[in-house]
């Protein structure tokens, strides 16, 4: 059986499962039914796992909150989930506190202090006055009413534009909630290990408000595996982690794989990291020399999948396969669907670029909470565009070249961002980067570089240039390129394009 730590905590399976247990009998005398959405606004701490549990006993929807929300983003979406109840870390209930809606039960989880500690902070106890998610649970027995099938979490997803949405999966069926572990114990690397999910160690590197951390998280306790909560991902405190508990499995996104490259060598070579046998990133795109550099420290234990909240995983790629098929993000899994289409819904030929569209047969449907119009408008050729360009190439494997929201379009030319960006990651002095489309009068839109240099580093506007004029067209080659002690990013490691691009744009009539 395995174990939940977080700090210098340490919780049985079993013991997760049973607060688990009672705070469904908790919720369930708070009204809370099938159906129903739970908010959950925790950092990665035990209970947001127990919260987690809870909600599925009674067939209700778990949402995590992204805890950065500000009060507007969170008042947003309390209000647009119709949340029946609100579990929230004690330092987070000040930011959002005129948020929180009436009538609302709200449960208060004590700040830990390896929370504290990771975020600079003072360890928070429960205000007075306000319910101890702790204390209140341990006042229910166990539920014992019949158990519901949970019907999954609800994730809002990061939105450019307008409003995140959240991603409503159906009830599933016996049959699609098969399919839906199949598919995810695939993707995370236990296909092989579900006879013995005890001798899985793995850490939780990423918030699981995110769609990837939250369900490899879940999904990996509710196995029996071991499980380490990391707070806040730390380079070398994954290093010393993985040495320490002989961490097995491990999901990341590719800024983590850039953070734990930039160590001094000397660090890199203190901690044995031979415990490792499978490594998953998704998320974001990880630049070629960064995978490569990987796999050279850490062995072919590193893979791949690509999918969104909405499709699941639907391709996925090993390290032999990235090494035979560089930049790929993979092949088709088992039961998956994956083309790329033209304007008019027609698949395309290897080598041609177009949109990215993918179902995996069996799964259960979804919609977007109060919005079945936005699902309608996902759908094309009968499957589910998550919103990327790129091609398939004559083995099948798939090439993202970018969002289709980043495409920029310069008198008339597609121009991928994500192409520059690659070109860029193998520059010199170059730390992180992203490229976006600003206003031009005569072209419509330009292309603008923002670079962060590696320490140290001095480059200039005029070497960046010459630089990308000896490796693509001249249209390609950024007008503009600025540069940023720090890029603005998501936890998932995403570059927060939009905080670049808005200043461009404001005030002009264009989607940003």
């Amino acid at each position: 059986m395995g174990e939940i730590i977080s700090g210098e905590r340490r919780r049985s399976s079993a013991a997760l499962n049973e607060r688990a247990s009672r705070a469904a009998s908790g919720l369930a005398s708070l009204g809370v039914g099938p159906g129903d959405l739970i908010a959950i606004y925790l950092r990665n701490d035990l209970p947001f796992l127990e919260a987690t549990f809870a909600a599925g006993l009674l067939g209700a929807y778990p949402t995590p909150v992204n805890w950065h929300y500000s009060e507007t983003e969170a008042r947003y979406l309390f209000e647009n989930s119709g949340a029946r109840a609100i579990v929230i870390h004690a330092d987070l209930i000040d930011g959002v506190r005129a948020a929180l809606p009436a009538g609302v039960p709200v449960l208060v989880v004590a700040t830990p202090p390896e929370i504290a500690q990771a975020y600079g902070i003072d360890a928070a106890p429960v205000p007075a006055g306000m319910i101890d998610w702790s204390s209140w649970l341990e006042g229910f027995a166990p539920f014992e009413q019949p158990v519901a099938d949970g019907p999954g979490t609800i994730i809002y997803t990061s939105g450019t534009t307008g409003h995140p949405k959240g991603v409503r999966r159906r009830q599933p069926t016996a049959e699609q909630a098969a399919v839906s572990a199949g598919m995810l114990a695939m993707a995370f690397g236990f296909a092989d290990w579900l006879e013995r999910p005890d001798e899985i160690v793995t850490v939780i590197t990423g918030p699981m408000y995110h769609s990837a951390p939250n369900a490899y998280g879940a999904f990996s306790a509710r196995l029996g595996a071991h499980v380490i909560l990391e707070p806040r991902f730390d380079p070398e405190e994954l290093l010393a982690l993985i040495e320490r508990h002989r961490v097995t499995h491990i999901h990341m996104v590719p800024i983590m794989f850039n953070r734990l490259l930039r160590l001094p060598e000397a660090v890199k070579a203190r901690y044995d990291l031979s415990s490792l046998k499978f490594v998953v990133h998704a998320a974001a795109p990880c630049p070629a020399p960064i995978k490569r550099a990987m796999i050279e420290w850490w062995g072919p234990v590193i893979n791949e999948y690509y999918g969104s909240t909405e499709t699941g995983a639907v391709v996925f790629c090993s390290s032999q396969e990235w090494l035979a098929h560089p930049g790929t993000v993979g092949r088709a899994m088992p039961g998956s669907d994956v083309r790329v289409i033209d304007a008019e819904g027609n698949s395309l030929p290897a080598g041609e670029i177009g949109e990215v569209v993918a179902r995996t047969a069996g799964l259960a449907d979804f919609t977007y909470h109060g919005d079945d119009a936005k699902r309608a408008a996902s759908e094309k050729a009968g499957l589910i565009a998550p919103g990327d360009i790129g091609y398939l190439d004559a083995d099948g494997f798939l090439y993202l070249c970018d969002r289709a929201k980043d495409m920029i379009i310069s008198g008339g030319a597609n121009i991928y961002p994500a192409e520059i960006e690659a070109e860029l990651h193998k520059m010199p002095g170059v730390a992180d980067c992203g490229v976006f489309g600003i206003p031009d009068e005569e072209f419509g839109e330009a292309v603008c570089a923002v670079v962060q240099p590696m320490p140290g580093a001095e480059l200039t506007e005029a070497e960046v240039r010459a630089y990308l004029r000896g490796l693509m067209a001249g249209y390609k080659v950024p007008k503009r390129v600025d540069f940023h002690a720090e890029l603005p990013r998501e936890d998932s490691g995403k570059i927060f394009k939009r905080k670049l691009r808005e200043p461009f744009w404001e005030g002009l009539d264009r989607r940003i």
